[in-house]
């Protein structure tokens, strides 16, 4: 009995006894005031209790750790009297230091005893849930005052018979010039930058060589300005590209200002009023500076396959990115086309047999941009074969329609079909993706040794490396435009089926939204190309339009819409529905006036999904990729198969606030 009413007021602190009186005041208030003196009278004693408990208890712990300090000779330097360290025994379950030496006690700035005093009393938010765990060095460095220290302890139990109490001693080592020495070190290190202006072509056409020598001054200007406060190195390499060496605390500071060079260099504009801006790539991390020039020049890869006007910090294990809030700058010239068309042609011919896959829950882009290059591959003679998943599609109306055509008997396979036909020199083509864990066959990919790619998303973080050719073009509207360039070098026009053309100008007019949303003069004058080849848009517009319950479907996610953030709808819905019927959805609802963004999260197969769409003001591809998404700057997408619809839209508004405070000139 006694034990049991020890253990109920062993947790009897200040507050316990401070609430427990405010019950008795209430009870002599409010009922009757000889109850109350009763409550109080019981409160009372059971603090009279408590303090005599308290006392005999720590006079044993006393005890314990006294003969535990002098059970070595009392002169001898091992003793924890002696001991050259800062030194406390505490008892870990209620957090009070038992015992301390002299050196600890000086440390804390505490002359006065600190027996029974709280460890949070004397250093805040100290945690001893590591020693409870049995690791014996604290796993974070411990600042107390001015200094620096690392925290050793080990576990120990009083004795047999004097309670369940644990107690922990701990050791202070003063790590603090260390520390000083490893920041100064790491802020130290040397970084390499990249930097390049990726519209430099563009900014200079058609001017003068005057107004040339202004633009390249003033971009020089900014560019020294800007990185003048790193005291670092500033190199022109080429017309368009610069190397900076520099320090990484310069690093840090130009990373809280996000690049800040990316805004201010959009001042710089030609007589035509177009704006310079640059790519930024970044290598950092304990490597030689030959390592950190290879992850700059990554940097550099990855910011222009993003569509540029963005910085990329480069390290071992990953990429952050800065900037690329405004719309891709299209190239006019076609001369990388040619080039790339040539050498994909050249290595269709030295493979065995050629794999054309697109991304997971294929649609009418990426199976079009298959077909399209079905055709290339039919004409160098090599096995061909893509791969589809029957059950995931949104593109089954085409994929019957070409699985009527004679030259496409037997092409389409399934994965494991893939794997088991997949020769040693197989190629393997990848259209509208670039991430390895979106690919139709992911396990195909990983056992090829050939890859080629074609894609016009903008690039994530996880992408397809060492790729033999990668086609990657983010201002072209669709992965189906790209192919369709491409085709115009490979093969003569007769070798393009009218299926395989209605394909491709049905994968532009879908990525497009009926040749209205992120279309060029080349997105143009490849959907002529395939006019010519034969391309029916009633065809092709039938392949685009939906059943009736889709259409009804349709409606009512529009119905569900709210504007979450000015100028930002979001829809939610519970059940599955097609994802087909969700973008159509989200390309409605844009159309809404002052709408900049839609948002619709579905269920499907007990996860969510997301699809976005905008019209550039706002970049649906950054927000999305904060959480696992991708895609461009007006379509995104995202997948959660572990999020229910409305856990996928609290992430959703979490990500598009960050979006929002990183860049507030969007949420006006």
């Amino acid at each position: 009995m006694d034990k049991r009413f020890s253990r109920m007021v062993e947790s009897g602190t200040r507050l316990t006894f401070l609430v427990m009186l405010l019950f008795a005041g209430v009870t002599w208030l409010a009922v009757s005031w000889w109850a109350g003196l009763a409550e109080l009278t019981l409160v009372a004693l059971l603090y009279v209790y408590y303090r005599r408990r308290n006392r005999r208890r720590s006079t044993e712990i006393r005890k314990y750790v006294e003969s535990l300090a002098f059970s070595v000779d009392n002169a001898s330097k091992h003793s924890l009297m002696n001991f050259p360290l800062p030194t406390m025994i505490l008892r870990v379950d209620t957090g009070e230091i038992i015992w301390c030496n002299e050196l600890f006690s000086e440390l804390s700035g505490k002359r006065e005893s600190l027996f029974e005093t709280h460890i949070t009393d004397v250093l805040h938010g100290f945690d001893t849930r590591w020693i409870m765990e049995g690791k014996s060095l604290c796993p974070y460095d411990v600042n107390l005052g001015e200094q620096t220290y690392q925290v050793y302890g080990n576990l120990v139990r009083p004795g047999r018979g004097q309670g369940p109490a644990l107690l922990a001693t701990l050791y202070w080592i003063d790590i603090t010039e260390q520390s000083r020495l490893q920041d100064y070190v790491e802020r130290s290190r040397p970084v390499v930058a990249i930097i390049v202006i990726d519209s430099y072509e563009e900014l200079m056409k058609g001017a003068n060589e005057a107004e040339k020598s202004i633009l390249t001054a003033d971009i020089d200007r900014r560019i020294n300005q800007w990185a003048e406060p790193a005291a670092g190195i500033v190199r022109r390499l080429e017309r368009d590209r610069y190397l900076c060496l520099f320090q990484q605390h310069a690093l840090l500071e130009f990373t809280a200002k996000k690049f800040s060079i990316l805004e201010s260099i959009h001042e710089v504009q030609n007589s035509e009023g177009l704006s310079a801006t640059l790519s930024i790539g970044v290598g950092k991390g304990e490597c030689p500076l030959q390592e950190l020039y290879q992850f700059a020049a990554l940097g550099i890869d990855m910011a222009l396959s993003r569509g540029g006007d963005q910085a990329v910090v480069k390290t071992k294990s990953a990429f952050e990115f800065y900037g690329g809030r405004s719309k891709e700058l299209e190239k006019r010239t076609k001369v990388k086309s040619r080039v790339m068309a040539n050498a994909l042609m050249q290595l269709i011919r030295d493979s065995s047999q050629v794999f054309l896959m697109g991304h997971k829950r294929s649609d009418l882009d990426s199976v079009g941009a298959c077909a399209g290059l079905a055709a290339a591959v039919r004409k160098a003679g090599r096995p061909l074969y893509i791969i589809i998943n029957d059950q995931s599609t949104d593109a089954g109306d085409l994929i019957a329609r070409l699985r009527k055509q004679p030259q496409y008997e037997g092409v389409f396979l399934d994965e494991q079909e893939a794997i088991i036909r997949a020769e040693g020199a197989a190629l393997c083509i990848v259209c509208d993706t670039s991430r390895p864990d979106l690919v139709e066959a992911p396990d195909l990919l990983a056992s090829v040794q050939r890859v080629a790619v074609v894609d016009h998303h903008r690039r994530a973080a996880q992408y397809i490396e060492n790729a033999a050719i990668s086609l990657h073009e983010t201002y072209a509207s669709s992965a189906s435009e790209l192919v369709a360039e491409l085709l115009q070098y490979m093969i003569n026009p007769q070798d393009i089926l009218k299926a395989e053309a209605d394909a491709m100008l049905a994968g532009i007019y879908l990525d497009t939204k009926g040749l209205t949303v992120k279309t060029g003069v080349r997105t143009f004058e490849a959907s002529a190309f395939l006019r010519q080849m034969g391309a029916d848009t009633v065809e092709v517009r039938k392949m685009l339009s939906g059943g009736l319950d889709g259409y009804v479907k349709k409606y009512q996610i529009i119905s569900c819409a709210k504007e979450r953030f000015p100028g930002i709808s979001l829809s939610v819905v519970s059940e599955e529905i097609q994802r087909a019927t969700a973008s159509q959805a989200a390309d409605e609802l844009i159309n809404a006036s002052n709408i900049k963004a839609a948002f619709v999260v579905y269920g499907e197969k007990g996860g969510a999904v997301i699809s976005a769409r905008s019209y550039g003001q706002i970049n649906v591809q950054m927000v999305l990729e904060k959480i696992g998404g991708g895609g461009s700057l007006t379509a995104a997408g995202a997948q959660m198969p572990d999020r229910s619809p409305e856990e996928a839209a609290e992430l959703l508004c979490r990500a598009m606030e960050e979006y929002l405070r990183e860049d507030p000139k969007k949420s006006s």
